[in-house]
């Protein structure tokens, strides 16, 4: 144990020194985090709207009215033909474009439904169609003004009332940032180890193999937690995402995450000889398939059954989960107990394989 904390000064002191590394540790999560929580987001609002108001009577007025009173529609276009509307969805001015044709209020007067065409730019289909989406609500809560419903539907929301888009996303955002520098981190460090000559300066000393893995591992999990200390209070105080859940069981299980991350790190030493490798095998063979397939940015269940099952070899996936069921949900490891021991199990087997590399590598 002597030999390991000897390590893990050694590392901490090396990026102590280094002036360039220390902004990087520190100061790049809680950047990041400002940057990813605003702009990784679902929520759409102030979709742009034109509109063609060829019938121009109250009715036409008030139905325009209600799509400028909601809060997810922006009118940035009124124009007075068809063809003005069709030159504003092809350049982009508007996502979705209204045409309330001559006769809509006659219509509307001898008791016959009033139509009205909605046009939505599928080139955009974040905003199309949830846009289309958004204006079938507006239309269903004019007819809800002249027609008793048959059921009054009071619909109630658990953990996320707002539906605000921030609560799903910067939890996520944290575990991604948290996988990234932890990942980098271990990876370049070993490499840099070998690409300067002083891997084996290291390995002729009297410390084991073991007890400097060990060491390095230990040193990269400490910076790891003061990034996730330093990271929380822009999630909790300015996002103001809720810690619903236990702070120990979130450090807890971040833990077994980490044991995930800096075992591929100690893995991705075996399989680079530079540090710029090493960045390029982290990036492109492990950070992006983990982002894609952990449900943090695309819904599992609707990719194909052959990724959903690689997905259960992700460790992203499971720390996403137990992120978002800490902090929305406020549940504990009596829930999070599959998440945790799946972590448990890939960072053993990630750990063993790398150990067993970076043995042959030295053989």
């Amino acid at each position: 144990m002597h030999a390991v904390l000897v390590v893990v000064r050694k590392e901490l002191a090396q990026l102590r020194r280094d002036p360039k590394i220390l902004p990087l540790l520190f100061l790049a999560p809680v950047l990041q985090m400002l940057i990813l929580g605003y702009a990784v987001t679902t929520d759409v609002t102030h979709v742009e709207l034109a509109v063609c108001d060829l019938d121009r009577t109250p009715l036409s007025r008030r139905l325009i009215d209600a799509f400028i009173s909601s809060r997810y529609f922006r009118v940035t276009a009124r124009v007075a033909s068809q063809p003005e509307i069709d030159r504003l969805l092809q350049d982009g001015s508007a996502k979705v474009a209204l045409t309330i044709p001559a006769g809509f209020a006659a219509e509307r007067q001898s008791g016959r439904p009033g139509a009205v065409q909605l046009l939505a730019d599928g080139a955009d289909p974040s905003s199309g169609t949830i846009g289309l989406a958004y204006a079938a609500n507006v239309l269903a809560g004019l007819t809800a003004e002249s027609v008793t419903p048959l059921v009054e539907l009071r619909p109630v929301v658990r953990y996320n009332p707002d539906l605000l888009s921030k609560n799903f996303m910067v939890p996520g955002t944290l575990a991604m940032i948290l996988m990234v520098m932890t990942m980098m981190l271990t990876g370049m460090a070993l490499v840099r180890e070998t690409e300067i000559d002083t891997m084996e300066q290291l390995l002729v000393t009297p410390l084991k193999p073991e007890a400097l893995i060990v060491g390095k591992l230990l040193a990269y999990a400490s910076v790891a937690i003061v990034e996730i200390l330093s990271a929380l209070p822009v999630v909790l105080f300015w996002f103001k995402v809720p810690l619903r859940g236990s702070f120990p069981t979130l450090m807890g299980l971040s833990l077994l995450f980490m044991l995930c991350t800096l075992g591929i790190g100690l893995l991705v030493s075996t399989l680079a000889r530079t540090q710029q490798q090493a960045m390029m095998i982290t990036a492109f063979v492990f950070m992006l398939p983990q982002i894609y397939l952990s449900g943090f940015a695309f819904p599992l269940q609707n990719m194909p059954r052959i990724f959903q099952l690689i997905s259960y070899a992700v460790p992203l996936r499971y720390y996403v989960t137990i992120l978002r069921g800490v902090f929305l949900k406020g549940v504990g490891i009596c829930v999070l107990w599959p998440q945790a021991l799946a972590l448990l199990g890939l960072g053993l087997a990630i750990l063993t394989l790398a150990r067993l590399r970076f043995r042959k590598q030295l053989g």
